[in-house]
């Protein structure tokens, strides 16, 4: 009895051991590559600023572009905290029940509403004049798109993490 005691130990605690290790590899496979929160806010901030300069220059446009600026900018910092709480949800929880799928949700949302500003920068970047201002939307709106495709790859890197119950999760949240 006392034999099978300790295999059974033995066998229990090598389990722990394999699972502890594998929720290791899956984290450092998932931070390897992914998006920076505080570099995503950077970048932001950036666009907002040259758009801002973009809009003191221009004319009838200006206001518009502003104020898709400044709502860019609370985006950023939504964004920024539902990524932070995406990657530091600790590593045994997204093992056992998966990723933080509300704060995928505010991603996939920020996602469609940065979508909709680009779509008004890209209008209003043809009423546009000036041949330099043109030119500097059209950069702004290109690095807006960069940052909008690392966005889509992280959510789409930690939707696809294995999890044991993730599947019974998702159930719920959809």
């Amino acid at each position: 009895m006392t034999k099978i005691k300790n295999n059974f130990i033995l066998v229990f605690a090598l389990s722990l051991i394999l699972v502890f290790s594998l929720v290791a590899i899956a984290n450092a496979k998932a931070q390897n590559g992914q998006l920076n929160a505080e570099e995503h806010r950077s970048k932001v901030a950036n666009f907002v600023q040259n758009l801002l300069q973009v809009a003191d220059r221009e004319g009838g446009i200006g206001e518009k572009v502003r104020t898709i600026a400044q709502e860019q900018n609370q985006s950023a910092d939504t964004t920024v905290q539902a990524v932070e709480k995406v990657r530091n949800r600790s590593g045994l929880k997204a093992f056992l029940i998966g990723t933080d799928y509300k704060n995928i949700g505010t991603l996939r949302s920020e996602i469609v509403k940065t979508r909709n500003r680009l779509e008004q920068l890209k209008r209003e970047q043809e009423k546009t004049e000036n041949d330099a201002d043109k030119t500097e939307l059209q950069n702004q709106i290109n690095a807006l798109e960069q940052e909008q495709t690392k966005i889509e790859k992280f959510i789409k890197d930690n939707e696809s993490k294995f999890s044991l119950f993730g599947w019974f999760v998702k159930l719920f949240n959809r």
